[in-house]
């Protein structure tokens, strides 16, 4: 094997090292992050254990035992190993790690936003806490709640059927497609029917790098969809969401419905954020918008859940209108132009924007 692990070392570019045999998402990630920067690009790809090789490498992620930025060592296995991200207290893995030290001149690079600007801190900040934290967590065996506050807990359902480091998980070979043994025959005794012959292991190990550089893209092209994504929906909805929370009293003098004049945005994120800046300030109840941005569009009313993540929501729309539509919602709550109410009350509407407001302020009111 170290033969094999040799002839990879003679290309071009710095050289990263990272462990060879089963893969993670986290060290996945970490890789094609490093490679995303001018001075990975190219570079080459060891996986090994061998400390000699490893030596030889210009960066090393998720194993060597040693977390040393000075000589690009970003490994978390070790005893002593404690370090976070700040204000988060889940431990790093390789991902985090290599995102802590690199994701600000990634997410400038990849958005031409100055490095050292406010807005790079806010997409750093976000990322971290919507993505790769999940995968720190997940390789530090950290459970997503307090396993003391989960004793009574029961799962209504399995949800952990697909997640990406179980995408990550099924790219590794699996036990039915390692080598056999050397004594292995390569010809069935019993039926007489012949069988495919043992890989060698130069030629396994070469099928596992190939499948961790699929992991590695499928965590990287993720990672970039993601911050995409940030970058140009969620991070320029902040100005419209303050925008419009501050003009909320225009449209109602209770505070309590925050109107989105020219179709939904992004706006959780922002309205909880505004509203713990705000503590003296009502609640926002009920968030309208216009399903498009075209003139004589229907016009959405969605109440606002307790959390981000929250089915449950603060005040959701009339009990008795959940599951009515169009002319028979229109008798049962005497207003016209109704269109539907969603059987959980979370979200309803209307031909008009005075028809959606006052299904708000008749749900706020009930």
């Amino acid at each position: 094997m170290e033969e094999i692990s040799s002839k990879r070392l003679k290309t071009a570019g710095p050289l990263i090292g990272t462990h060879n045999g089963h893969f993670h998402a986290d060290e996945a990630l970490a890789v094609y992050l490093l490679r995303l920067l001018p001075t990975y690009n190219p570079s080459t790809l060891l996986r090994t254990r061998d400390p000699s090789l490893l030596s030889t490498c210009h960066t090393v992620v998720d194993v060597g035992g040693e977390y040393d930025p000075p000589t690009n060592r970003y490994d978390h296995h070790q005893r002593t190993f404690t370090t976070t991200f700040p204000d988060r207290k889940t431990k790093l893995s390789s991902a985090g790690l290599v995102y802590l030290h690199f994701g600000r001149p990634i997410i400038s690079q990849r958005t031409s936003l100055p490095e050292t600007s406010p807005e790079v801190s806010l997409l750093h900040d976000k990322l971290y806490a919507d993505f790769v934290e999940a995968l720190d967590a997940h390789d530090n065996g950290i459970s997503v709640y307090d396993p003391a506050s989960t004793t009574d807990l029961h799962k209504r359902f399995n949800d952990n059927g697909v997640t990406l480091g179980s995408l990550v998980n099924d790219l590794n070979n699996n036990w039915s497609s390692k080598t056999p043994p050397a004594n292995a025959t390569s010809n069935n005794s019993t039926n007489g029917s012949a069988e495919a012959p043992a890989k060698t292991a130069e030629q396994t190990q070469a099928d596992e790098d190939a499948r961790f550089l699929e992991a590695s893209t499928l965590m990287g092209t993720t990672f970039l969809r993601k911050l995409d994504y940030y970058h140009r929906a969620w991070l320029p909805a902040r100005t419209l969401v303050h925008s419009a929370y501050h003009k909320r009293r225009k449209h109602d003098s209770s505070g309590q419905i925050m109107v989105f004049p020219n179709g939904s945005v992004p706006w959780k994120d922002h309205l909880y954020a505004l509203e713990t800046e705000n503590t003296s300030e009502p609640k926002v109840l009920f968030v309208l918008y216009p399903e498009g941005p075209h003139e004589g569009a229907k016009w959405r009313a969605q109440a606002v859940s307790v959390s981000r993540d929250s089915f449950e929501s603060r005040k959701p729309l009339k009990e008795e209108w959940r599951g009515v539509r169009d002319e028979a919602l229109d008798a049962l709550s005497g207003i016209n132009g109704c269109v539907f109410v969603h059987a959980s009350g979370f979200i309803g509407g209307n031909k008009s924007f005075e028809g959606a407001m006052e299904m708000a302020r008749r749900s706020i009111e009930a």
